[in-house]
């Protein structure tokens, strides 16, 4: 199960710009890759464009033809999805709860104005 410094750690990565445990380390993309996402990613998220979502994963607050951006969501997301999965299976919980009890410390740890969407709603801005 979570203990409260792993989901903390964990979370605190995440909203760095899914900075990942290293067992999931092998699986991701060379760190500059990663570095260069992550800077794009949060210039988006400072603009309002990008925001996290209560499923663990970024979303777009608003549309974007930026090729970039989208690249650079898709990789940080990927590596997420892959961090939730390792958890998941190190944990017990299922990926789902893992990625929602991350979401839910990114997300109390955002930046005022910023956005978020919860689970239950539309995006919100902090």
């Amino acid at each position: 199960m979570w203990t409260r410094n792993t989901l903390a750690a964990f979370a605190a990565g995440l909203a760095l710009g899914a900075a990942l445990p290293a067992a999931t380390a092998l699986a991701q993309p060379a760190s500059a890759d990663l570095a260069a996402a992550k800077t794009v990613v949060d210039a988006a998220k400072a603009k309002g464009v990008v925001g996290e979502q209560g499923d663990g994963l970024l979303g777009f607050v608003s549309a974007s033809s930026d090729a970039q951006l989208k690249a650079a969501v898709a990789t940080i997301n990927a590596g997420r999805a892959d961090a939730y999965r390792s958890i998941a299976a190190k944990t017990g919980v299922s990926e789902v709860n893992a990625a929602q009890a991350a979401a839910q410390q990114v997300i109390s740890r955002l930046p005022s104005g910023y956005y978020y969407r919860p689970l239950d709603g539309g995006w919100t801005r902090k």
